[in-house]
């Protein structure tokens, strides 16, 4: 296959670029900014150099580039992740108008499939959202329906992937992580009850690759391992694995104060299953919880 992937500079996007190259197929990768083009060439893939909000210029590279397939993984988010809604708006533009473009570019290209990378923390869900990441949430509820009418619509294939929580040895925010429980600087949050969806960022890799000619056109997953746990498990978890000590436990209401957002979405239970993406695509993640992909994480970043 001859495969775009729009923002294969990103978290998901260079695991993304190996995976694809080592099945095979033909890979261009866009980036906005030149400083990537080298790293992507590395990898494998021919770099193309676009921004998603010109749709001009998007339209010229994505045609170029002649694929059958085209992938959406475009976010602006801060390496170590978002601490504030403030930091979701270029991403939510992204997903709202970058889509929009995306996909015209891609039927413009005659791509036969478009897979959309989602986030399964802020997607369409009967769960309550917290009222400050409404914006987030109406931007992926965008993304996700342009992409699924297009496909209702005969336009082109349309395919939502809706990611967990990424982590993995090259994960900007898992460093920050690893770096700060190994300092006894992460604390844990007394009588945390969240469930979040992790994903290793190499299963979510493989699931994207599989979703290429393996998930029925119309169709939406959730790509998450088998078991969600609390923030705080999470970082009990990797102090083990690392040989720190505890972390130290604080009350949820100074986190409340210190970091409302982060407070907001620790808080979250989402309860999420991978089972239809095992049934439909026979995807199944290689590190089934979190147990098992920080003892991997650790071992490279060591």
């Amino acid at each position: 296959m001859n495969v775009f992937i729009a923002g294969g500079s990103g978290a998901i996007g260079v695991p993304l670029v190996r995976a694809l190259v080592a099945a095979g197929h033909q890979v261009t990768a866009s980036t906005r900014s030149s400083a990537n083009a080298s790293m992507l060439h590395r990898l494998g893939a021919t770099p193309a150099i676009a921004d998603a909000l010109d749709a001009e210029a998007l339209r010229r590279v994505v045609v170029a580039a002649h694929p059958t397939h085209v992938i959406h993984e475009l976010t602006a988010l801060p390496k170590a992740g978002p601490r504030s809604t403030r930091d979701l708006i270029p991403t939510n533009r992204l997903r709202i108008e970058g889509t929009r473009h995306l996909i015209a570019a891609a039927v413009a290209a005659g791509a036969k499939r478009f897979i959309g990378g989602s986030f399964a923390l802020t997607a369409p869900s009967d769960l309550h959202t917290p009222a400050d990441v409404d914006d987030a949430a109406g931007a992926v509820r965008s993304m996700e329906s342009q992409i699924l009418e297009a496909s209702r619509s005969g336009v082109i294939e349309g395919v939502v992937l809706r990611y967990g929580l990424f982590y993995g040895p090259e994960n900007p925010s898992t460093v920050q992580t690893i770096a700060l429980v190994r300092r006894g600087l992460l604390p844990i949050i007394r009588g945390d009850r969240g469930q979040l969806p992790f994903i290793h960022v190499d299963d979510a890799a493989t699931a994207t690759v599989m979703a290429l000619d393996r998930a029925p056109a119309g169709s939406t997953y959730d790509i998450v391992d088998n078991q969600p746990v609390s923030m705080s498990e999470f970082a009990r978890t990797m102090a083990k694995a690392v040989g720190a000590r505890q972390p130290i436990a604080i009350p949820s209401w100074l986190l409340r104060l210190l970091a409302p957002y982060m407070a907001r979405m620790i808080a979250l239970r989402l309860p999420l299953s991978n089972e239809r993406a095992r049934v439909e695509m026979g995807w199944a993640p290689s590190f089934p919880t979190i147990r098992e992909g920080l003892l991997q994480t650790l071992r490279h970043a060591d």
